[in-house]
């Protein structure tokens, strides 16, 4: 599997630098850097926003800014990201990482708590402040990932995507039993959830941790 990720990592369009920085960082100064997107899924994520045209991009959960900067990369002019991030402590390596690609006045970052950003956002949206946006990518608390959903679903327009990640959890939502640990037993009812849903196209990707694709109809 190893090999597989080598060839296709050197046979598709080679990683931006700023990202390259990002993921050095990362592994140097965090503990968690196979949270990152890595080159494979960040390459995905930037032409899907290229095929879509996606302008108005949010995220939820900005970890160092590695998708976030992949999903940048594919903005068109006038384009923009809101970012959500719980921990302000990664903040200059995020806005590092940003500059280098020279994403940083397209991308806004919020720290905080995601559902109470997202519940200002949505009043934004509401209130004509702001456009419905084209593209959400969910990255971040995997135990609150029905809330998470149900709060940027309402703001996507018709035909928008929602990119949800991890959702096959290194493979423990296929055990049976499921295991009883909330992250698993959270994302389990996600998947259910969202193949029960009438008001939307959904296919899971296998691709790294899984990433499953929501078309809002």
């Amino acid at each position: 599997m190893e090999k597989l990720s080598r060839y296709i990592i050197e046979h598709s369009s080679q990683e931006h630098e700023a990202l390259k920085w990002i993921r050095k960082q990362t592994n140097l100064r965090t503990n968690h850097a196979r949270m990152l997107s890595g080159p494979t899924q960040g390459a995905l994520l930037t032409m899907l926003v290229r095929i879509s045209s996606a302008k108005n991009i949010l995220e939820v959960g900005t970890f160092t800014g590695y998708s976030t900067c992949c999903l940048g990369l594919g903005l068109p002019e006038g384009g923009h990201i809101d970012s959500l991030e719980l921990n302000d402590e990664l903040n200059d390596i995020i806005f590092g990482g940003w500059e280098r690609a020279g994403l940083k006045h397209c991308i806004s970052l919020h720290n905080g708590d995601a559902l109470k950003t997202l519940e200002v956002l949505a009043g934004q949206i509401a209130e004509g402040f702001k456009p419905q946006y084209d593209l959400a990518f969910i990255d971040a608390n995997k135990r609150q990932y029905r809330s998470y959903f149900d709060a940027v679903f309402p703001m996507i327009r018709p035909g928008g995507i929602i990119l949800a990640d991890n959702t096959l959890w290194n493979g423990k939502v296929l055990e049976e039993p499921l295991p009883s640990d909330a992250q698993t037993v959270e994302l389990a009812a996600f998947n259910r959830m969202i193949a029960s849903r009438k008001d939307l196209d959904a296919f899971i990707l296998p691709l790294r941790d899984g990433l499953t694709f929501i078309r809002k109809k």
